[in-house]
């Protein structure tokens, strides 16, 4: 067996590969971009052909970078992104773009199904509300949008299943992605013939689902030329993005919670007995015999991206000639800001909002503006912003019946001591932070080492990996300003929802 694991993270703007021993030590790394396409208004979605040209171009390079043979890697973990649909035919071949989680295109679909089926029925099963951004209504939204596609489709995958379909021939689901269909029974992770009958999808576009650590295949003679992996690489199911950036930041017992960081915010909660809110989204994790219960929010490290593209010229440019990012100069400016941004408040429901909301009419907002307020104030009041809905759902998730103790915060916006800071103060939360960069692929290649018996158990894979880089305890200095600006958040949503509905 080889004595390195690679993973690869299907995320929303680009994919990732890194390459890891069994120590949890990053030999290589690797990024593959690809588009998201915005069509129409409300309408997200990908093309899961360019992940896999990313993914084959990431893999090669990060190979070649860390110097590292194809016959050194022992097993290929996979995560990614929520809430696919995507459609493909017998062959394997893709049959139009899926939409992606951002897309809520079948919001009246859901409503229909909502009426005809049930909430609380659909909600008893599934331990989810049916919302557009889910993968359900999506199936619902080509039978009748797209019957052409709609009757050549033999299987509906999810991002990382689309992967690991490329690199084995198999067509598979694991149980962490099974919470995007609301036929799935949440009870038992299984699917349900009853409800696939009721909500109108058939079972057998449904693929077999699996533990996230089983190996579900080898790497082809033709995904290994296209790959650069050598032919017989064990495969894993892989998982969630968000339920494997869990794994890799150490959460695997009860109460246990990460803090998510990437292109979406939120948290996701360890919980070993089942606990569902319909404002909430829960899932299987990726270690057996646990659920997540989690809060996911449009508006997290895209936010600043977004900022930084539209705003940041200044930035890109002054950053050239200190040897600076533009992000590390957003970030000292922010600094210069008082907390609570001197008034200005954010509501980052950049892409409508998902939990605890459920809003996709929802529209990001900037409050508290005058003559004095600087773009400073624009960038700390989106930090903010973003930790405003992070205590919403943590809020939510305590009258659930899961009250957090610690975060633990993975995703690129860990890397802002700043932003990590503001998180901890307005939630009143310690937060600790691992390797913030690699947690998602981490726990992917935990899997994948689960799997082909590298590791033991998660226990010994999580103790010889995770390692914890720094720790945030709140400001309480900081706490009346926060508070007083969080119930304006909340008020600030309350009375522009109907506005925002127009």
């Amino acid at each position: 067996m080889g004595k390195y694991l690679l993973g690869i993270d299907i995320g929303t703007s680009a994919c990732k590969v890194a390459i890891f021993d069994k120590n949890g030590n990053v030999l290589s790394t690797s990024n593959g971009g690809y588009e998201v396409y915005y069509p129409q208004p409300g309408w997200a979605e990908q093309n899961p052909e360019e992940w896999w040209t990313a993914v084959c171009g990431a893999i090669q390079e990060a190979m070649d970078k860390g110097q590292i043979q194809p016959e050194e890697i022992a097993g290929v973990g996979i995560d990614g992104q929520s809430w696919s649909a995507i459609a493909v035919d017998k062959e394997g071949n893709v049959l139009t773009n899926t939409p992606i989680w951002m897309d809520t295109r079948a919001k009246d679909i859901c409503d229909e199904l909502n009426e005809k089926v049930g909430a609380d029925t659909i909600f008893k099963l599934s331990g989810n509300s049916l919302q557009p951004s889910y993968t359900t209504a999506k199936i619902i939204w080509y039978q009748r949008n797209m019957p052409e596609v709609y009757e050549k489709i033999y299987k509906i995958l999810q991002s990382n299943s689309y992967i690991a379909y490329k690199l084995t021939g198999n067509m598979t689901q694991d149980v962490s992605q099974g919470y995007g269909l609301h036929c799935f029974d949440m009870h038992t992770g299984t699917w349900d013939a009853g409800m696939c009958e009721a909500l109108g999808i058939p079972m057998e576009i449904l693929p077999d689902i699996h533990a996230c650590h089983d190996v579900v295949g080898t790497v082809t003679e033709k995904a290994a030329k296209e790959s650069g992996l050598a032919i017989g690489t064990p495969v894993v199911a892989g998982g969630l993005d968000a339920a494997c950036g869990t794994l890799g930041t150490g959460v695997i017992h009860n109460g246990e919670t990460q803090e998510q960081g990437g292109q979406a915010g939120g948290m996701s909660i360890c919980t070993d007995t089942y606990k569902a809110d319909a404002r909430l989204i829960l899932g299987y994790h990726v270690v057996p015999n646990c659920w997540l219960l989690q809060g996911g929010t449009t508006g997290g490290g895209g936010v600043m991206r977004w900022l930084e593209r539209e705003f940041g010229d200044f930035e890109r440019v002054e950053g050239e000639r200190l040897g600076k990012s533009s992000l590390q100069l957003f970030n000292e400016a922010a600094e210069q800001v008082a907390p609570g941004s001197d008034g200005v408040i954010f509501l980052p429901y950049m892409s409508g909002e998902r939990s605890p909301i459920w809003d996709p009419d929802a529209k990001g907002v900037f409050y508290g503006l005058d003559f004095s307020k600087t773009k400073a104030h624009f960038v700390r009041a989106a930090m903010e912003g973003v930790a405003y809905s992070l205590k919403h759902n943590l809020e939510v998730a305590k009258e659930a019946g899961a009250d957090v103790i610690e975060l633990r915060a993975m995703g690129g916006s860990a890397n802002s001591l700043l932003w990590t800071q503001i998180k901890s103060d307005v939630t009143g939360k310690p937060i600790v932070v691992p390797s913030s960069d690699t947690a998602t692929t981490l726990g992917a290649v935990i899997l994948a080492g689960v799997g082909v018996g590298m590791y033991q158990d998660f226990e010994e894979a999580v103790a010889l990996t995770v390692e914890n880089k720094r720790s945030h305890e709140p400001n309480m200095d900081n706490a009346e300003v926060y508070e007083k600006n969080y119930q304006t958040y909340l008020e600030l949503y309350k009375n522009l929802k109907g506005t925002m509905k127009k």
